[in-house]
């Protein structure tokens, strides 16, 4: 008989709240037991979601995650706090003999990602990180079709985010929107936090994992907000499989819309909405194939993997070439304000858009060029980074 994996999740509040429900729903099925949350502030009896106090009482709460690992025996941390955080609670996991799942992005930078990847080696525990998009079963399924010819030879794969979010949104947190916070990288952009999963996506698709696997990356890292960090960015990745990758993303959409990455063949295309896990696969000679797949949840594939040796679907190493993105983005000139005519302000939202960018992050997926080259007035041209690992 199975004993439910207790746990102790790092980061309630936020997205964190999605973590509680999917523990809850775990624990419902008697794989997991949340054993303990970490905060600063307490959650109260309102903020725990109906099913998480069991007969044998409410969860453990302390602001010390060392010694909540240590005081509830958990065997797995859920880290879902501020990014700049990320690699010592990992490490403080590590050392502790505890599992990981790992909130994206990982780490704000790439040597701090290295020293959390390296740690959680050297201690020997399991370290997922948590891209969902990559728990879909449509990601087998879409590289089983690039490797069997389906659209021919590939080109490379785009990516398209247009998202909205008001102005209050870069008022969540003190670190929401900064690219630093006394001192501590944060990188709290576009393609890095909200839009991060159509890079790592993209890139995924590609086969273009590891840091070794990227050559070279140009950035276009623009803001209409009033922020620090980007908002509306595009990035192009040379890889050594020599399949580029490009992702447009913005946060000022005139209309929202879902994100999706589109991997091109000389002579088809597979779309992928990965937040739906729906499939378009378009083809010479053949008319619209349209699949919808399943989605293997990352925690509970953590679990199999402790209890039966079940492969992990997301190990750091797997997201090298996604911090590669990272450390460009952090190592790129602060990003560019829009000019006043450049973006707007709806006032009913309290939100800025600009103008003519939900049409240029789509042309961006669909034509693997920048903003610059797609002849907006308002994109500096890309600043090339060579890569070196």
């Amino acid at each position: 008989m199975s004993t439910a994996v207790p746990i102790v999740l790092a980061g309630a509040r936020g997205h964190g709240r999605w973590h509680l429900d999917n523990i809850r729903r775990l624990q419902d099925k008697g794989i997991v037991r949340l054993a303990g949350i970490c905060e600063l502030t307490p959650l109260s009896e309102e903020e725990l979601p109906e099913g998480l106090v069991t007969p044998s009482g409410a969860p453990a709460q302390s602001a010390d995650f060392g010694a909540l690992l240590h005081s509830t025996g958990a065997r797995i941390a859920v880290i879902c706090t501020p990014i700049p955080t990320h690699t010592d609670l990992a490490l403080t996991a590590a050392q502790r003999g505890v599992h990981i799942l790992l909130e994206k992005p990982p780490a704000p930078s790439f040597a701090e990602f290295r020293r959390m990847a390296d740690g959680v080696a050297e201690a020997g525990v399991a370290c997922q990180i948590g891209f969902q998009s990559l728990g879909s079963h449509a990601v087998p399924a879409i590289r089983a079709l690039m490797a069997e010819g389906a659209i021919g030879a590939i080109a490379g794969i785009g990516g398209a985010g247009a998202w909205a979010r008001p102005e209050a949104y870069y008022r969540r947190a003190p670190w929401a929107g900064k690219r630093r916070l006394n001192g501590v990288d944060v990188i709290d952009g576009v393609l890095t936090n909200p839009l991060a999963h159509a890079v790592a996506t993209a890139l995924a698709l590609g086969g273009t994992v590891r840091a070794e696997d990227v050559t070279a990356i140009e950035t276009e890292l623009l803001r209409a907000n009033d922020i620090e960090s980007d908002d509306t960015s595009c990035v192009r990745v040379t890889t050594a499989q020599d399949r580029p990758v490009v992702v447009g993303a913005t946060l000022c959409a005139e209309d929202a819309d879902e994100p999706y990455v589109v991997v091109h063949g000389d002579q088809g295309r597979i779309t992928f909405w990965y937040k739906q896990d729906r499939v378009l696969l378009q083809r010479a000679g053949h008319g619209p194939e349209e699949y919808e797949y399943g989605r293997t949840d990352l925690l509970e594939n953590l679990v199999d993997h402790l209890t039966d040796g079940t492969d992990l679907l997301v190990t750091p190493a797997a997201t090298g070439a996604f911090m590669k993105v990272v450390e460009a983005i952090r190592l790129a000139p602060d990003p560019a304000p829009l000019p006043d005519e450049a973006w707007r302000l709806l006032p009913d939202e309290q939100r800025r858009v600009v103008p003519g960018i939900d049409g240029l992050v789509a042309a961006a997926a669909d034509t693997l060029a920048l903003y610059s080259e797609l002849g907006a007035s308002w994109a500096l041209p890309a600043r090339t980074k060579e890569v070196s690992t």
